[in-house]
């Protein structure tokens, strides 16, 4: 930071790039440079800090750590500085510390003597820098520091200052004043080795408790595939290349293959749910069950014939196989009808308490006048990316502790192992086919559709007796 050109009396470095891994404490080290420099050891009147971030909380983080210094310290502190939830004002030197965030529109910047980035792999654009370096650099020894993890946004602030750091660094472009302090891996191989973490997590061993987080995330994160990306893109510094993933690995679809106790969910509350792409495919039913510390997913599966005889995108799974073993109905008429549904579920509900059938909006308008006529219940849910990023953590969850039951279903491992994970830039997850035509993905859809009104069905207790009671 102290680096000048005697001559001028200026700043050799006017622009710092700071990147390091989650944890290591970027706030930490930036907190204490933003409060050293408004004093006047730094020796500048008037060297006014704006913080900057996109959100109020994390743009808050350095100025909350200063203000909480100043607290502890105030019978002496109050001396050399005023301070608000919104400001710190040191009284010698007359320059202040405040967090802004994307808010602001427009901002005086002839008066700011540092400005402070913070994450800026959420930056889209460059609006909001613009907003703040507009008219920037009047006052003596003028700074900008960029700190940041690596993100999951592409095409970006983060991607344009990281390819401006390897023209500097390369030697390429010279003499701009621009710092740029990088410390990641160099592969994602180099994650199996922790001897390596402390590249992109220098103050690692230093940290125990950091040291033991980060391990236990990445043994989980072999089977939690959203713990996989954030521990390369957050704790490495390298973001995922490829943000297609399937939903688990096969070996944990396969432990779905574990007996479900049909006699003691007897009686007991379900939730019911269908997902079907048209009524001339598949057609997807199911009832999903808490019992036991474990999920039971008990599917079944309408085939309309027409679907099997399609030459040019044959079906590539044993349907016939599969209808001979009770788990498919194949319907040799031209669709899938309400009523085959409808049918379906009356018949469970000899057995089970269903105390909700759910589905998206398109097949409640195709279904509710029979289900309604049935005496059957029918539920709207919301599909899409916002279901889906609100259940994503509990399936992860479910497939890596093997407590997701289908029973012998290799219909539903079909459905599983057909679908994908997308993440988005903010890290969310959608859930998607991997090949739209031929492997379908019906049953893990309706299973979705369950999952996210999970929360309705409560734990039964282990010890109640059956009554052999019938709900209607």
């Amino acid at each position: 930071i102290h680096c000048y050109y005697r001559s001028q009396d200026t700043v050799v470095y006017d622009e710092y790039f700071i990147m390091m891994g989650r944890g290591n404490g970027k706030n930490g080290f930036i907190s204490p440079v933003a409060w050293y420099l408004t004093t006047h050891y730094h020796g500048v009147k008037g060297y006014n800090i704006d913080i900057i971030a996109n959100a109020e909380d994390q743009a808050k983080t350095s100025f909350e750590d200063i203000y909480e210094v100043l607290e502890r310290t105030w019978d002496k502190s109050k001396r050399f500085f005023y301070k608000t939830k919104q400001q710190i004002v040191n009284l010698k030197t007359k320059s202040y510390i405040k967090y802004n965030t994307s808010n602001a529109r427009t901002k005086d910047s002839k008066r700011t003597g540092c400005l402070i980035f913070d994450e800026v792999h959420e930056y889209e654009d460059w609006d909001m820098i613009k907003v703040f370096t507009s008219g920037f650099g009047k006052r003596k020894h003028s700074r900008t520091f960029y700190i940041t993890t690596q993100g999951y946004v592409r095409g970006g602030v983060l991607d344009e200052l990281l390819d401006l750091s390897k023209q500097v660094l390369s030697g390429e472009i010279k003499d701009i004043g621009f710092l740029p302090l990088i410390y990641r891996l160099d592969s994602k191989e180099e994650a199996e080795d922790p001897a390596n973490w402390p590249k992109a997590n220098p103050s690692l061993e230093y940290f125990p408790e950091l040291q033991k987080e980060m391990k236990n995330v990445y043994a989980k994160s072999k089977y939690l595939p959203h713990l996989a990306i954030d521990f390369m893109t957050k704790r490495m510094n390298l973001p995922a290349q490829d943000s297609f993933i399937v939903v688990a690995p096969w070996e944990k679809i396969l432990a779905t293959n574990q007996p479900i106790p049909f006699e003691e969910l007897e009686g007991l509350q379900c939730i019911g749910a269908i997902d079907y792409a048209r009524t001339t495919d598949f057609a997807s039913c199911g009832l999903l069950f808490k019992y036991k510390g474990k999920r039971y997913w008990i599917e079944h599966s309408f085939v309309c014939h027409l679907a099997l005889k399609v030459e040019s995108r044959p079906i590539k799974f044993p349907v016939r196989e599969m209808a001979d073993r009770g788990l498919v109905t194949i319907i040799n008429r031209p669709n899938i009808s309400a009523g085959d549904i409808s049918s379906w579920f009356l018949k469970q509900a000899e057995r089970y308490h269903i105390i909700d059938i759910v589905c998206d909006s398109y097949r409640a308008a195709l279904l509710e006048s029979e289900f309604k006529q049935k005496g059957l219940p029918l539920t709207e849910v919301r599909s899409g990316p916002a279901t889906h990023a609100k259940v994503a953590p509990l399936v992860e969850q479910s497939f890596a502790e093997e407590t997701l039951v289908f029973g012998d279903n290799p219909t539903m491992r079909w459905y599983t192992n057909n679908t994908c994970q997308e993440m988005d830039a903010k890290g969310n997850t959608t859930y998607l086919k991997i090949e739209p035509k031929t492997r379908k993905t019906d049953g893990f859809f309706a299973l979705i559709h369950a999952l996210s009104k999970d929360s309705e069905l409560d734990w039964p207790a282990e010890d109640v007796m059956s009554l052999g009671v019938y709900t209607y």
